[in-house]
């Protein structure tokens, strides 16, 4: 059927906008799906922005003050100036325990000339000098009172006895005709101890001649006398600190295992520091060891809202590299790169978490060492030296935020894994080096006598120190060893200051070189730095579109938390 003009004129319409009744609530739910999906990325896309700008970025663009960076400045001062003091008392404490030590040496051992023969303190050579060297040490022991300058007296022993523990060791039973080389004896050790109280030392002739002191050198292996000492450091007073209480262990072996004719004497203290049972110290020693208590308790203050802040860093930054790595599987159908997702994990943050948690320790270990409750002063310097050091090796962070001056931290990042792979292979030649000096120069040779000398001789030569004292201080004794060590030393010398080391600079100069490359022509960039430039890389943007997308951004923003 044919129908009139007019009807398809106005028939047509009516379809049309049948049509359109249809198809527009498809069209209108594709479109909000597709403006959220904008919303989404371009939200993401600032909060990805604003994580990785600097503090004073943060603060221009969005008005946030940088807490961290505050609390970085205020505890570098505070954790150095605790270092400080703490090192200032540490340092008495080292120095009251050496000057004991040299003091003891010159009460106790005969003609001690105040230089240590090697690892040991000194020697004798005939029986008559060995028998007046161990009652010398009695002798000195019992009059102890009446001949030391130092704040000491007598202490118990693990015995609970105030006295001298002589104890020797020999060989069971032998004869020994070295004229007719012949040798029989029975190596089995025996040990014989008698302990001397003070008031047996009261009659010297009673215990000399008691067969104990009759000693068969061919026999003997070692003396060995220990006896306990207490002092009292008052030099920490001067310094306002409460005074320390120490138990000196002192333990005197004359060493004749090596039969040599020489008989090597050994001088060891060990110093106990413990809390002191009465102290009535008059003036402001106790107001001093106060305000040292609450500065500690304010270091630690300071490190925990430190610790809290970069913790919360962290949480948040995992969160939004989750956040930004579902969208670009979602979006582009790929997963992002390993160096992208460790972009998120802040490694600076990590340090300072570090570092805080040793502060914190070491300022409870000094408050109860300040208390004298405990008396562990190296656990405590070990912990606030190594936090101080990753203290001010954060500042680095925040001078990288300068093009200048962060060559130093890319030129470390590019170089270290060629570094390390490159001191795996050196290390190999460097412990063989280390090997074969031990048992080859070990015996002719004071640097190489243990395997940590030897490594440290070896160190010493690749950075050309201590070089002619090295090959001079060899024994000729041997014309073979003193070949052999020629040949060592100068292929050691030769390998690693002229090849290895300098393979070595030229792994970090072509690291820097690279780097002042990308500076000049730009870095590569990755998945992550593509998708934050994505915003600019656009040809035009929709006034409109923009500004509701920034609007709906604001709003979102205002519920989540800043990075």
């Amino acid at each position: 059927m044919i129908m009139p003009h007019g009807a398809e004129a106005l028939d047509l319409p009516v379809w049309n906008r049948a049509s359109d009744l249809s198809l527009g609530p498809r069209r209108s739910r594709s479109a909000m799906a597709h403006l959220d999906s904008e919303v989404k990325e371009e939200c993401l896309r600032e909060d990805l922005k604003f994580y990785f700008m600097s503090p004073c970025e943060k603060y221009r663009a969005r008005h946030q003050i940088p807490w961290k960076l505050g609390l970085q400045i205020l505890k570098i001062v505070m954790v150095t100036t605790q270092l400080v003091r703490f090192g200032l008392s540490n340092q008495l404490v080292v120095a009251f325990k050496e000057e004991n030590t040299v003091a003891f040496k010159y009460l106790f051992l005969k003609g001690y000339s105040g230089v240590d023969e090697d690892n040991y303190s000194c020697s004798v050579y005939t029986q008559e000098d060995a028998y007046e060297s161990i009652f010398y040490v009695i002798n000195q022991y019992h009059r102890l009172k009446n001949i030391s300058l130092g704040t000491v007296g007598y202490g118990e022993n693990e015995e609970n006895k105030i006295g001298l523990k002589v104890c020797k060791q020999y060989y069971k039973k032998g004869t020994m005709f070295p004229a007719n080389e012949t040798l029989n004896i029975d190596s089995d050790i025996e040990t014989d101890c008698t302990h001397l109280d003070l008031q047996a030392l009261a009659s010297p002739r009673d215990w000399k001649n008691t067969s104990f002191f009759r000693l068969e050198f061919y026999r003997l292996l070692q003396v060995e006398i220990s006896f306990h000492l207490k002092g009292i450091d008052l030099q920490t007073i001067l310094s306002r600190e409460l005074p320390d209480c120490y138990i000196f262990q002192n333990t005197i072996i004359f060493d004749n295992k090596a039969h040599s004719g020489k008989i090597k004497i050994y001088f060891d203290s060990d110093a106990h520091i413990e809390e002191c049972k009465e102290l009535n110290i008059s003036g402001s020693v106790q107001k001093n060891t106060q305000y040292v208590l609450v500065f500690d308790a304010f270091v630690i203050v300071i490190c925990s809202a430190s610790l809290i802040l970069c913790t919360r860093s962290i949480v948040l930054a995992l969160s939004l590299r989750k956040r930004f790595l579902s969208f670009f599987l979602e979006k582009y159908k790929r997963r992002v790169c390993d160096a992208d997702q460790w972009e998120f994990i802040n490694g600076w943050y990590v340090l300072v978490i570090i570092s805080d948690l040793m502060t914190i320790i070491g300022s409870i270990l000094k408050m109860e060492i300040k208390v004298k409750n405990l008396t562990n002063y190296d656990l405590c310097s070990i912990l606030l030296g190594t936090s101080t050091l990753l203290v001010w090796v954060g500042v680095i962070r925040y001078l990288g935020y300068f093009q200048k001056y962060n060559v130093l931290i890319l030129t470390m990042q590019a170089s270290l894994p060629k570094v390390l792979r490159f001191c795996a292979c050196a290390g190999m030649i460097y412990l063989g080096y280390t090997f074969c000096g031990w048992i080859v120069l070990g015996p002719y040779h004071n640097k190489f006598v243990a395997l940590n000398t030897v490594s440290e001789c070896l160190f010493s030569l690749v950075n050309g120190d201590d070089m002619f004292a090295t090959f001079a201080q060899i024994q000729q004794k041997s014309i073979m060893v003193w070949v052999f060590s020629r040949l060592y030393l100068y292929s050691f010398i030769s390998l690693f200051i002229y090849m290895i080391l300098s393979l070595f600079i030229a792994l970090i100069t072509d690291s820097y070189d690279t780097i002042k490359k990308y500076q000049q022509n730009g870095f590569p960039e990755t998945d992550l730095q593509e998708f934050l430039k994505g915003c600019s890389s656009r040809e035009e943007y929709q006034a409109e579109s923009s500004a509701f997308l920034s609007c709906i951004c604001c709003l979102k923003r205002f519920s989540k938390p800043n990075f």
